[in-house]
């Protein structure tokens, strides 16, 4: 193991691969703090470009990406009271009021210090946890790979949409996409209404880059109108005062742990996590009565939590090959077109590539802290950019970025399909990650049921006689149900204290 890592740390740091994890960095950090973008166009804007490296450089440009987008929104959270991110939404509170005051370089860099100590304090957990964790999914078969599957799909439905009918339907959607082409055991043609195109099955990057990107595009051409200024705040001094870190270290070595624990289940993500933290910071200070009006522990709590996430999400990501939230479904796009299979016999057959994932999330963390303090003015300037420049920049990316995969007009037609009707669902409320996740997860999904179904002759008693099967199984029910329960019970309870 340490001669593994020893190697990957100098492959690594090469010249080349460090400039491009600080490229993917710096594109990440600017995606973030625009209010018109968002993380998951950030990396599916950039996944073309990736494919055409060789090795995993792709890999760790995306893992910069992945890193400075979830620093970069609270830039303009502090600033300008507009979250980039929804990971930043908690960050306002605090952020804005010290702006406010005339503290925003105060601000900024406790954010810039708690993001950078949440990640990397995540990276070493990964690095801790995720070899052990894959041990135990070594016994995993068919039909627990099945039930896995469920269990990734029903934790992300029922927790990335409010209403949990609307995220079933979108992961229905998107296992409908991942049957079209041909059978793998059969050979039969599904839904390809007579086109080679589609003989090989609906391609990753244009449903990635036409859900995330090109229906925000369209989105911002119908907000044309919103534009976000600058109050004109001075930066001076952002690095922290060691008065501020010493005060502040309880509080994110604290929403650093909260952060790792929410982003390592599967279907949560940063904004959570975020909201946890400074809740748990709140709740542990002499005077919570403060929060909200300017507390420097109400900017690290959430930074450090939203931070944290990305080392949390790679945990089931690598281990079970289930994404912990959306930016993680893109890492597992991206992981499974470079040839990288998420799951537990990576760690034995792939073990350099999982030490140059970790290594690499270690980098990133340092570029993002690198380029947070040294070029925090420069981004400050971000959200001056007007959307009417930047969307058409970003429908040219869309289009190119597509188009280059494969040198496939067909491939921009499906992208501008798929964004469109993306655009409208997302208006009717529908959520988009389950729509990835279930044209991820469909191929394993079945598969797997299809081996299972053979080994036990065709019963369905197979997933529930062994007891992995069976309990991921509960879980995923539950998860899907449990929530609907519980709001019915708490409607009754209040029909019941109305009638008394």
């Amino acid at each position: 193991m340490l001669e593994s890592l020893l190697s990957v740390i100098g492959q690594v740091f090469q010249p080349f691969n460090l400039l491009i994890v600080l490229l993917g960095t710096f594109v990440g950090i600017f995606v973030g703090a625009m209010p018109g973008l968002s993380s998951i166009m950030g990396l599916s804007l950039m996944l073309p470009l990736t494919l055409r490296f060789e090795g995993t450089t792709g890999i760790l440009m995306l893992l910069g990406v992945f890193c400075g987008a979830i620093y970069g929104g609270s830039i303009t959270a502090i600033l300008v009271k507009t979250p980039g991110t929804a990971n930043s939404a908690a960050t306002v509170l605090d952020g804005y009021p010290l702006t406010q005051r005339g503290e925003a370089a105060r601000a900024l860099g406790i954010s810039t210090f708690s993001s950078t100590f949440g990640g990397l304090f995540s990276a070493v957990m990964l690095l801790w946890t995720a070899p052990l964790l894959s041990k135990v999914a070594l016994s995993f078969t068919s039909p627990e790979y099945f039930s896995l599957a469920i269990f990734g799909l029903s934790m992300v439905t029922s927790l990335s949409s409010k209403n949990v009918a609307k995220g079933l339907i979108s992961a229905v959607f998107g296992l409908m996409l991942g049957t079209v082409g041909m059978d793998a055991l059969t050979g039969v043609k599904r839904f390809t209404f007579g086109s080679t195109y589609l003989l090989g099955g609906i391609a990753m990057v244009p449903v990635l880059i036409g859900l995330y990107a090109f229906a925000q595009g369209l989105a911002n051409v119908e907000a044309a109108g919103e534009e976000h200024k600058h109050a004109g705040v001075k930066l001076k001094h952002t690095f922290p005062r060691l008065s501020d870190l010493r005060r502040t270290l309880p509080t994110m070595l604290r929403s650093s742990v909260i952060g790792t624990v929410v982003g390592a289940i599967p279907g949560t993500g940063g904004d959570i996590a975020s909201w946890l933290a400074y809740n748990e910071a709140r709740r542990w200070d002499k005077h919570p009565e403060e929060f909200g009006t300017g507390r420097i522990e109400g900017v690290a709590a959430p930074e450090a939590a939203n931070n944290a996430v990305s080392g949390g999400a790679l945990i089931p990501l690598l281990t079970l090959g289930i994404p912990g939230d959306a930016g993680t479904a893109v890492m597992l796009g991206a992981l499974m077109m470079q040839g990288i299979v998420p799951g537990p016999l990576l760690f034995t057959s792939e073990q350099q590539k999982v030490y140059t994932i970790i290594v690499g999330l270690f980098v990133a963390n340092l570029c993002m802290g690198l380029l947070g303090f040294c070029g925090i003015r420069l981004f400050s300037k971000i959200g001056d950019i007007s959307n009417r420049y930047l969307t058409p920049i970003v429908f040219v990316f869309c289009i190119v970025g597509t188009f280059a995969l494969n040198n496939s007009v067909n491939d921009i037609f499906l992208m501008l399909v798929i964004g469109v009707l993306a655009f409208f669902l997302i208006k009717l409320g529908f959520p988009m990650p389950p729509v990835i996740l279930g044209l991820i997860l469909g191929d394993t999904l079945e598969k797997n049921l299809q081996r299972s179904l053979m080994v036990s002759k065709g019963s369905f008693s197979i997933f529930f006689t062994r007891p992995i099967s069976l309990c991921l199984l509960l879980v995923a029910f539950a998860s899907v149900f449990l929530p609907a329960l519980l709001r019915l019970a708490k409607a009754r309870r209040k029909e019941g204290g109305a009638d008394a």
